[in-house]
């Protein structure tokens, strides 16, 4: 039975990420020095999957993570549904001073219906995910390519594999850190009966958090 795999990285470090600000799909911000150095040491220290066609979101930091680390990648595909979650008026807030926000908590309660304006309710944005990633998937089955690599945000890929991964887990616990992420793999059918990937393990391969 042939498979496909997908290797889903996180993108690089940002400014924000070292503030503790909430960055989301409306904030197009860049890689920072730091975050730069770190994804080429990153690239020097570990061996990333080498795969014949990338996908990324279409933000400043995705793009520039995927061209540090596959700065020759042949063929090149930038989704929109790969964007960050839009977090409306929570956009550059501390995330100390969000969870204090009680605008905040009702928006990020999973039984809320509530959806700030400028912001994208959570079922929109899981639904988004989902398509993204099966989007992916059903290019390589239908062009018989094993493998690619995908560069998105931390939230794209919490959401896809809290829905569509075995083994089964959490949203929280499928958080990667900058420059990593998960490779996940499918069958057709597996995919087409079930919609369903399996976790296979990190990327890089051998990398090891601190």
């Amino acid at each position: 039975m042939k498979t496909f795999k997908l290797h889903l990285i996180r993108h690089g470090l940002t400014q924000g990420n070292l503030d503790g600000v909430y960055v989301g799909g409306g904030l197009d911000i860049p890689l920072c020095q730091p975050g730069i150095e770190q994804l080429q040491t990153l690239a020097r220290q570990y061996r990333y999957p080498q795969v014949p066609v990338l996908f990324s979101s279409p933000m400043r930091r995705a793009l520039q993570t995927a061209e540090i680390l596959y700065p020759e990648m042949p063929e090149r595909f930038v989704l929109e549904d790969l964007r960050e979650n839009v977090f409306g008026p929570f956009e550059g807030r501390r995330v100390a001073e969000l969870v204090e926000d009680e605008d905040f908590k009702r928006w990020m309660d999973p039984a809320s219906d509530v959806v700030p304006e400028g912001a994208e309710s959570g079922k929109a944005f899981s639904a988004r995910t989902a398509r993204a990633l099966g989007t992916m998937l059903r290019y390589l089955i239908d062009n018989g390519i094993g493998a690619a690599v995908c560069v998105t945000h931390g939230g794209v890929i919490m959401s896809m594999l809290s829905q569509l991964a075995l083994p089964r887990k959490p949203y929280p616990e499928w958080m990667a850190d900058n420059g990593c992420g998960f490779t996940v793999q499918t069958s057709t059918a597996m995919l087409m009966r079930d919609g369903l990937v399996e976790v296979m393990g990190v990327v890089p391969p051998d990398y090891r958090s601190n």
